[in-house]
């Protein structure tokens, strides 16, 4: 039988599949990845012979653990839960116990896969790690050793490993983990997930571009001023303080999430849009480009901030050091603002704003592109204010959509301007609510498809940008931590890193 390395055709349901989540007894399990897995079953993109293991050091039963899945479902699920179309998936459903650090156990986990997997038809082999980093190792290791990884290059079924973030905490720790897992794979079969480019208005940057001569000209510095992208949040750290407090909102949030949307916004185009090293190719040489600091730059490009008491949407909340599990004397951010600059013929001098946040007035995700303003004189003496700058703004959550701004004439009698909006937002236009996230990278990943997921070179050089700027902030002196009100839109020292060339953040 030839080898199954090569990707399934975008369009069609992906091979005969078991996918073996590892950590499957943990959050993600329940609130993700069963969700998204019951709804593609629902929409009929799974194929018809697939198998979903659960694995974990839990001790359940198949059925004790489809309960449990059962459970998360009705509260998780996108979609009403039809009780026939769960009886259908769940019987696809297992659970085996596994450590991961015990060979032993991943060998009866290759037994249990033989004998669900019984007859004619080949399956691939897809795992999925729900863990902490610090098992990513040694799991793939076992995985290896006893044939449930194999070599694309011989091997007759596709295996592959999904890895979830954070993937290193700085750039030796980032290329350690490459390495480790590079040990017992290839670079084709890891699949770094980053849940933000399955997002549906992510994707649709690529053919927004690419499919719209209209736009692609304009896509330069000599039409664009400049670019904002805002992670924000209205939640706080939750259960999650601990975690957060050793990683602060940077290497939480922009270090992937944002550098992600900005490399996809900012590539040249690739060659195909089928081939996934050619956009991933463009994706890197896209931060390579970026403009490297020294930390005293970094220092003068940044501004961090961290949350006190106040009130969101009306309601009181505590400040970042009163959260369960943080320090009282904590220097981490849980804001930060940076001024990053790509330094090619495309974008240079065009300044690149962007901040993340939590505790501030909501949830919400948003790139902004701001043009160069027309020229003013021709509407000089006429009793007409200054003409807002025009702007498409692409807000990826909650509402998925891209509104592009102009200035118009309104109804009247006497000449005057003012802005106007023409949006579209993807539920409303397309009639049918976008499908999560989760939904197209799990699909992706089944049929051998990477283009939506991180490279190693990819994460090693987001890692190398921001290095500046964790040495800048490990200096109390050279970048201060500036308190703000929860409920507000950070310290007011992130408004003037951008009034410093003239600009301002957009009114979300």
């Amino acid at each position: 039988m030839a080898p199954l390395s090569v990707p399934s055709p975008s369009n069609q349901n992906p091979p005969a599949t078991v996918l073996v989540i590892f950590g499957a007894s943990g959050d993600l399990t329940v609130r993700k990845l069963i969700p998204a897995l019951y709804n593609l079953f629902a929409d009929t993109y799974l194929p018809e012979h697939f198998i979903v293991i659960g694995s974990a050091r839990t001790k359940f039963t198949d059925e004790e653990f489809r309960t449990k899945l059962y459970e998360g479902l009705k509260k998780f699920s996108r979609r009403p839960v039809s009780d026939e179309q769960w009886a259908a998936f769940s019987s696809k459903i297992f659970y085996q116990p596994v450590d991961g650090s015990v060979f032993d156990d991943f060998k009866e986990l290759k037994a249990r896969i033989e004998s669900l997997t019984e007859g004619s038809i080949t399956y691939n082999y897809l795992h999925y790690l729900a863990v902490s980093p610090e098992f990513f190792a040694g799991i793939a290791a076992n995985l290896k050793h006893a044939d449930l990884m194999v070599d694309p290059a011989t091997a007759t079924r596709r295996t592959g490993l999904i890895v979830e973030k954070p993937f290193g905490h700085d750039v030796p720790s980032a290329r350690q983990l490459n390495q480790e897992l590079m040990e017992h794979l290839r670079e084709s079969q890891i699949f770094r997930i980053d849940h933000y480019l399955g997002k549906e208005t992510v994707q649709n940057i690529l053919v927004f571009r690419f499919a719209n001569g209209i736009f692609e000209p304009l896509w330069n510095n000599r039409y664009i001023d400049s670019i904002q992208i805002s992670v924000c949040e209205e939640i706080g750290v939750g259960n999650r303080g601990p975690y957060f407090d050793q990683n602060g909102i940077t290497r939480d949030i922009i270090q992937n999430h944002a550098l992600q949307m900005l490399s996809l916004l900012c590539i040249e185009p690739p060659h195909s849009l089928t081939d996934p090293n050619a956009i991933r190719d463009e994706k890197v040489k896209v931060l390579r480009s970026m403009k490297r600091h020294t930390p005293q730059e970094a220092a003068a490009h940044s501004v961090r901030g961290q949350y006190v008491a106040g009130t969101v949407q009306g309601e009181a909340v505590c400040g970042y050091k009163e959260e369960k599990g943080i320090s009282s004397t904590s220097k981490t951010e849980t804001y930060s603002a940076l001024l990053l600059e790509i330094d090619n013929w495309r974008w240079k001098g065009v300044p690149i704003y962007v901040r993340a946040g939590k505790r501030l007035p909501k949830r919400i995700t948003d790139i902004t592109i701001y043009f160069k303003s027309a020229p003013h004189s021709l509407f000089r003496g006429r009793h007409i204010g200054a003409l807002e700058q025009n702007c498409l703004t692409i807000q990826v959550q909650p509402k998925e959509g891209m509104a592009l701004h102009i200035n118009s004439k309104p109804p009247g009698l006497r000449l005057s301007v003012e802005p106007v909006q023409m949006d579209f937002q993807y539920n409303q236009s397309f009639g049918v609510a976008s499908s999560d996230a989760y939904e197209r990278l799990l699909l992706d990943a089944m049929r051998g498809d990477s283009t939506l997921f991180t490279r190693n070179d990819e994460i090693e050089e987001a890692w190398a940008l921001l290095e500046p700027f964790f040495d800048a902030w490990s200096d109390k002196y050279l970048c201060p931590l500036h308190d703000y009100v929860s409920g507000t839109w950070g310290p007011a020292e992130g408004d003037k890193l951008l009034e410093q060339r003239n600009h301002k953040w957009r009114q979300l």
